[in-house]
């Protein structure tokens, strides 16, 4: 499994903040905006990952996040010369995907909770899955309605009557079929490549997969101001409480073997003096501990 991880776009719902960086370069309380959604890619054991952004923003994207051997995983970069849909990302990204299956995660969208998204990830097989989030405002977003027995009946994006309340957050798995059927998408009446359109041809091969996020899980999408500060106080208010990071891809490398522990301490030494590096040599150190306790343990 391959993953995408989109940061095109304008951010025109973040003006005037997207006069200074990109929407997916934006602080989400203490990490890039990207941090995120990279995160929850390599927790879920994808190792070769293709960052889509404007020409003007790759150059900031590779600064911040370099070849991505740091963490154990390559990094490939692709320009979108015009923000034109998410399912411009299959054809963009092409030669990247190749033969294989792909997971598209968005940019500014972040996950937390539960096993459901790496359990997707590690389950995944052929066709399509994407999955549902009961919201107050779906028709903000792409809707999925059920029916009678909870599968998928419809979809729709943005509908000015939502047909349900379950919005379809932005991490969509696929099949090699993807990069056909995006080719042969037209555009919408918004001249863009809809991904509204991508799954409901993987509906009509009857060939897609809805998971439900139960109430545990968290989805926040931070493409607006309002969003953006609401994503900022959950994350700190989540880290606060519960004494670990969010949106933390060093501990998503370790813990997921892409990094040996000497590896993992070596990146950290290598960091300034901050709240971030004093939490990362907290989890090195709690390891040592726990190795130390094992050895000295009675046969």
């Amino acid at each position: 499994m391959k993953g995408i991880l989109m940061a095109g776009g304008t951010g025109s719902r973040l003006y005037p903040l997207t006069l200074v960086a990109n929407k997916q370069l934006q602080p989400v309380y203490d990490k890039p905006m990207v941090y995120y959604p990279l995160t929850v890619l390599i927790a879920g054991g994808i190792r070769e990952i293709c960052v889509i952004a404007s020409p003007d923003d790759l150059p900031r994207f590779r600064q911040l996040l370099g070849d991505g051997s740091q963490w154990g995983i390559h990094l490939e970069y692709r320009q979108q010369d015009r923000p034109e849909g998410i399912a411009q990302a299959f054809l963009i990204a092409a030669d990247f995907i190749g033969t294989g299956p792909i997971t598209l995660i968005l940019g500014d969208n972040l996950f937390f909770g539960g096993d459901a998204l790496p359990r997707a990830l590690a389950d995944f097989k052929s066709g399509a899955t994407i999955f549902a989030y009961h919201v107050t405002n779906p028709e903000c977003y792409g809707v999925v309605e059920f029916d009678a027995h909870g599968r998928a009946k419809s979809l729709e994006e943005k509908p000015d009557k939502p047909r349900s309340h379950f919005a379809i957050p932005g991490v969509y798995l696929y099949d090699q079929q993807v990069v056909d059927i995006a080719h042969a998408l037209q555009p919408s009446e918004r001249g863009e490549l809809e991904i509204t359109e991508v799954n409901l041809e993987y509906l009509r091969r009857n060939q897609l997969c809805v998971t439900r996020l139960s109430r545990g899980f968290a989805w926040l999408d931070a493409g607006s101001s309002t969003s953006l500060f609401e994503a900022a106080a959950f994350v700190q208010t989540i880290e606060k409480r519960q004494g670990i990071k969010l949106g933390c891809p060093e501990e998503a490398a370790l813990r997921r073997g892409f990094l040996s522990l000497e590896q993992f301490e070596g990146l950290v030494q290598n960091m300034p003096s901050c709240e971030y590096r004093e939490y990362l040599t907290g989890i090195s150190a709690e390891i040592r501990r726990h190795e130390s306790n094992e050895i000295s343990m009675p046969a």
